[in-house]
């Protein structure tokens, strides 16, 4: 296998490897996991398990994308990821039977993949294919993106909740988040994970103490579709608690996380933002282990 081919195939699979480690973390506050359906009755954990295996020949091909445009300017290469993000929906719907599992991520981990390949086939000295230059690669693609499809909404008959979010708040979303480059995940998220998986602890507490502390910083415009500024607010101020107790690494901490579960179960709280930013942190840790190996 020749040496592009091989990092293709390795980025892709990170990628669902990220989708899978997602929504196996338990417990996860309001988000399906393998104890429970969080805060939703139209699935489960095997749905995400179908959509997830659907997904992997959607990355391989956005990857493969960013390969076929590395001599040009990276903000072509938007469009492109963005039309085969419409054909992935359509897959994951296909999987599912009309359920939306995993459109977030399609967008999230499918920018990064594609910008993964765009830097793979330059052999792009200036952005590297570390978590910092992916992202950095990622802010130059999507540079204006909020405001070019946010211009455009008073016009929508039809608006996504991530557009009727910025009417009704201003939250920019998961476009405001690669438009900035995935700032919370590189300052936030991805230093954590790094210090957690040096530690003595499994993936699973790594990963859920992780999540806290993205939910500790996220405006997520899922919960506040389903309520409102104040939900979004008191989830924030729940998680930063639950880590000045210890989160994961303390049984004080640990049994806060199940009953910050238990209420937004009840309340019908889910913070599905928080869980593709898990997602994109893991792989973004994964790309960056890679690179390391090739660095030695």
């Amino acid at each position: 296998m020749r040496e592009g081919e091989y990092m293709t195939e390795k980025i892709a699979a990170f990628a669902v490897e990220s989708m899978l480690y997602e929504v196996a973390a338990t417990p996860k506050p309001g988000l399906v996991d393998r104890a429970n359906n969080g805060a939703h009755n139209d699935m489960d954990f095997f749905t995400f398990m179908s959509s997830a295996a659907a997904l992997h020949d959607t990355f391989d091909r956005m990857i493969k994308l960013g390969v076929q445009k590395q001599s040009s300017p990276i903000q072509e290469l938007l469009p492109m990821l963005r039309k085969e993000g419409r054909l992935a929906e359509k897959k994951m719907f296909e999987a599912t039977g009309g359920v939306n599992t995993h459109k977030g991520m399609i967008f999230s981990l499918g920018i990064l993949c594609g910008c993964c390949g765009w830097i793979l086939g330059r052999n792009d000295k200036k952005y590297g294919l570390s978590s910092d230059g992916i992202c950095g690669a990622a802010k130059q693609m999507c540079k204006g993106i909020c405001e070019r499809d946010f211009a455009r909404i008073e016009s929508e008959e039809h608006l996504t909740k991530g557009e009727q979010m910025f009417i009704r708040y201003g939250f920019k979303g998961v476009r405001g988040i690669v438009e900035s480059g995935y700032e919370v995940v590189r300052d936030v998220s991805l230093p954590v994970y790094r210090m957690l998986k040096r530690m003595d602890i499994s993936e699973n507490a790594a990963l859920v103490h992780t999540l806290l502390y993205i939910m500790r910083e996220t405006d997520d415009t899922n919960i506040a579709s389903r309520h409102d500024l104040d939900m979004v607010h008191t989830v924030k101020r729940k998680a930063a608690k639950i880590i000045d107790a210890g989160g994961m690494l303390s049984p004080k901490g640990r049994q806060m996380v199940l009953d910050m579960d238990a209420e937004l179960i009840d309340k019908y709280v889910s913070p599905g933002g928080c869980a593709d930013l898990l997602a994109v942190t893991h792989f973004l840790y994964c790309v960056d282990e890679l690179y390391k190996q090739k660095q030695t």
